[in-house]
């Protein structure tokens, strides 16, 4: 073998080692994509989760609902969603139809892309989705346990205000009560003639 296949082979070993480890690397950042778009799913999913995720989605990206019902439309869920925004995000004129459904063509094909290979397309870092829809996720989360928190706060001060409007009407019952029976005491009824 001469030293130009040599180098050549080497060359190329090294180029298949590289983009094997890459491809690795990217197929561990599109697994993690997919666990943390299934933790916003689930979170979106429990009773008072959906109304969080979606304001979160709404604020984080600045969009509407009907872009999110376009999104839902399509099938997505809120992981989906996120991504597919997120990536948009990145496009030349941010969160626009055209962006977003370009990310969206490219998903549902032909051919179908993942969501790995979609961000590679744009330039962009799988890592950075990730991050941004785990932050999602947790400002979602922090949200929903906010509301709840209020929502039991008012609850109890709803109660309370109940028992103390109940406790008020029995006393008072209590005191006319007792003053009709002191009136009777107090002024006898005269036998009519």
């Amino acid at each position: 073998m001469n030293r130009t296949a040599l180098y050549l082979t080497v060359g190329l070993a090294v180029f298949a080692a590289s983009f094997v480890a890459a491809e690795g690397e990217s197929s561990k950042d599109e697994q993690k994509l997919v666990k943390t778009s299934s933790a916003l799913d689930k979170d979106a999913a429990r009773p008072e989760g959906r109304k969080a995720v979606e304001a979160r989605l709404k604020s984080e990206f600045k969009v509407d609902d009907a872009r999110l019902q376009g999104l839902r439309d399509q099938k997505l869920g809120y992981g989906e969603m996120s991504i597919a925004l997120s990536l948009a995000e990145k496009m030349p004129g941010g969160i626009t139809d055209a962006n977003v459904n370009a990310i969206m063509a490219q998903r549902q094909g032909p051919p179908v892309m993942g969501w790995g290979e979609i961000a590679r397309k744009q330039g962009v870092k799988l890592g950075e989705v990730i991050r941004k829809t785990k932050g999602l996720d947790a400002a979602a989360r922090k949200q929903e346990k906010a509301e709840k928190k209020e929502k039991a706060e008012k609850d109890e001060r709803h109660e309370k205000t109940e028992k103390g409007e109940r406790h008020e009407k029995a006393e008072r019952a209590e005191r006319v009560e007792k003053h009709e029976q002191h009136e009777k005491i107090e002024r006898p009824e005269h036998p009519k003639h």
